[in-house]
């Protein structure tokens, strides 16, 4: 019964929300259908499949922006198209190779590029791939096959933008906001548990997911803020500080939760009162949904620790201290961005853009599946001259790249296939043996868009998308509306069977080329975060601050992400990226003192930072960290002679270094006990 209850809840229960969805995007694609119709285009199905993928997440920005991209890759795609033409009207096989390439880059910039612009180059490619095979049966009307396709897809934007602003709109700032107070509420929880020392590992994991999930979906669904008015540019800034903060927020956080752990009978009890204290406030925090009263009290837990006499503390529990000032000031600056993100407006904040993190290999092998996929497709059409080729090839060059960035294509191509068998019955008795029998658009409009709007009703629902999304689509080709549609059995199962073969061939591909796979993503991964460790020492201070921090909070992201997808016992990956953000703010924060001092005592430093950079990398594959005490002493030296700082200062450096130490070392033992134990979740 549990394995039925998201279908009973779909359709016999839908929620309010549900059916808004469906009615608007039903409505959108109606709209489009009566134009199409109504000015004679050649294809009026493609503008249905427009209207009903920009209905996806309908939220007003999202819907803009979508469009916005969609357009501009069928124009790419169409002038791509009319230019193989042009090079290969009489030449179709190097036309299809050319082709060919050209799916493989647009397939590439999809791999590389995030949110609604991946989308852009994934239309780029459809439509150049309609404009060669369709023209090369038709080699006087490139050109208009062109416009055609540009004509079709742009009107199903236009409607479904039109919808979406007169009907229902849903502003994706209330989104945002929504997920904004998910984030600081679940990470006040998280910092309320490592604070107090908790053992409890299972409550920490589920707190940290239940922050990381709301923050990967804020920081990529924000950047369509920016199409609701000018207070969108404001809401995308907050964002990104937000992002970043929390992270450091979070890095900060299992350092102290490691301090606490390992030098509980050190630590002093007003110092100690002071971190109860402080895990008591954030809890409280985390309850009230508004800013200031979560504000009065962390504002005055802050003043408290800034108030602290911190002359007696030895090293590590004056580097507590100081973790625990910046936990509170990093607490303080989230509320500040999470009420810019509700209300622009009333806060002025300046942050930068994330520097995402690109993965050429997988977004060239991603390629080279794309290619191959079209390349069967294109030679089973040429040798069998098969009229319904073209549609196996939209399918399989759509779907190989569309669902080449997502975690478990073949999961997603079963769940698509599913939808496509169910679809199949319907399309024909709603497309066939009923349509047939219709007179004028209204009772067309009854007929076709009845399975339509099931299929979007469910598809509403999460759990259900994959399989109610195909159901709308295929139904959607396998019908093909249209001023001149053909009734016979003959076509609908030359289309049956297109479709059949296309997604298919999909399926073999991801079966057969899966990807670089989670391992080897999560290591390259950590080998990224190795290597921009490593170039710290080099660059200027300000473009190292920026790269890194940009980058790591995107890298983060995934490595969170990864984690949520494996066992509780092997969620590991997230820790070691939190260690890493640690070790790069705090080797940046050595640059800030050490920058302008005599040269050898940089010369030390940059030792030191290369030392520490190969031991990050070594204890996360479970080895033991080497040289870092060694280095630190020869920095110490170096300062001894030369000065350069104050005193003072040199007895946090010295507190700092243990700590780093310290974070390795605990890193290696758990590594080595994860690759000990469950040698197939390790990362080496």
């Amino acid at each position: 019964m549990s394995a039925l209850s998201p279908w009973i809840e779909a359709y016999l229960t839908p929620s309010r929300s549900a059916l808004k969805f469906a009615t608007k995007a039903t409505l959108a694609m109606v709209l489009a259908l009566y134009v199409a119709l109504l000015f004679d285009l050649d294809r009026p199905y493609w503008a249905l499949i427009s209207a009903a993928f920009l209905q996806i997440r309908p939220m007003s920005g999202m819907v803009i922006e979508k469009g916005l991209c969609q357009i501009g890759g069928t124009l790419v795609g169409a002038l791509a198209g009319i230019v193989i033409m042009a090079l290969f009207a009489q030449a179709r096989v190097p036309a299809l190779i050319t082709l060919t390439l050209w799916l493989m880059l647009c397939a590439y910039s999809s791999s590389l590029l995030r949110n609604n612009f991946s989308y852009g180059c994934i239309m780029a490619a459809v439509t150049a791939m309609l404009v060669v095979v369709i023209g090369h049966s038709q080699p006087g009307g490139v050109f208009d096959i062109a416009v055609a396709r540009l004509t079709e897809l742009g009107l199903g934007a236009l409607c479904a933008t039109l919808v979406n602003a007169l009907l229902w709109p849903t502003p994706v700032k209330e989104h945002l906001a929504r997920q904004a107070d998910s984030v600081v509420n679940q990470a006040f929880t998280h910092a309320a548990q490592r604070l107090e020392a908790s053992d409890d590992a299972d409550a920490m994991q589920q707190s940290l997911t239940q922050s990381l999930e709301p923050l990967t979906t804020l920081e990529v669904d924000s950047q369509s803020a920016r199409y609701e008015g000018p207070d969108g540019a404001g809401r995308v800034r907050a964002t990104h500080l937000l992002t970043r903060r929390t992270l450091r927020f979070f890095a900060t956080l299992r350092a102290l939760h490691q301090l606490l752990l390992t030098q509980d009978s050190h630590i002093e009890p007003p110092l100690k009162r002071l971190a109860s204290d402080s895990a008591q406030a954030f809890y409280d925090a985390a309850e009230v949904s508004g800013v200031p009263a979560a504000r009065e009290r962390l504002q005055a837990l802050r003043h408290q620790a800034h108030a602290y006499p911190e002359a007696e503390l030895v090293p590590l529990q004056r580097r507590l201290l100081l973790g625990l000032r910046e936990v509170l000031g990093s607490a303080m600056i989230m509320l500040d961005a999470r009420e810019a993100i509700a209300h622009p407006g009333r806060k002025r904040l300046r942050a930068g853009a994330l520097s995402w993190h690109r993965d050429h290999l997988a977004a060239l092998l991603n390629a080279c599946r794309a290619g191959l996929v079209f390349s069967c497709l294109a030679i089973f059409w040429l040798q069998t001259h098969w009229s319904n080729g073209q549609v196996a090839m939209l399918l399989g060059t759509l779907f190989s790249t569309f669902f080449a960035s997502r975690d478990n294509p073949v999961t997603i191509c079963m769940m698509f296939f599913k939808g496509m068998l169910f679809a199949l019955p319907s399309a024909f008795l709603f497309g066939h043996v009923l349509l047939s029998q219709a007179n004028g658009f209204p009772m067309l409009s009854m007929l076709l868009f009845t399975p339509l709007f099931l299929g979007l009703l469910g598809a509403a629902k999460p759990q259900l998308m994959g399989y109610c999304l195909a159901f709308t689509i295929f139904n959607i080709l396998l019908i093909m509306p249209g001023n001149g549609m053909d009734f016979s059995f003959d076509s609908f199962a030359n289309r049956a069977l297109a479709v059949i073969v296309g997604l298919s061939v999909v399926v073999m591909a991801f079966r057969l080329i899966p990807g670089l796979g989670a391992t080897l993503q999560r290591r390259r991964l950590v080998r990224a975060i190795s290597r921009d460790l490593r170039g710290l020492a080099t660059p200027p201070l300000h473009e190292a601050e920026a790269a890194f921090s940009g980058r790591m909070a995107d890298r983060l992201l995934q490595l969170g992400h990864h984690d949520t997808m494996l066992p509780e016992e092997q969620r590991h990956l997230f820790m070691i990226g939190l260690n890493g953000l640690d070790l790069g703010r705090s080797c940046l924060r050595l640059r800030h003192r050490l920058d302008d001092t005599a040269p050898p005592v940089r010369k030390a430093l940059h030792e030191l930072l290369a030392v520490l950079a190969a031991a990050f990398e070594t204890s996360a594959r479970g080895g033991a960290p080497q040289g870092i005490r060694v280095a630190s002493r020869a920095l110490d030296d170096a300062l001894a002679t030369h000065g350069g700082i104050p005193k003072d200062w040199h007895v946090l450096l010295e507190g700092l270094v243990e700590r780093l130490a310290l974070t390795l070392e605990l890193q290696a033992e758990a590594m080595a006990e994860v690759i000990t134990e469950r040698p197939q979740a390790g990362i080496r």
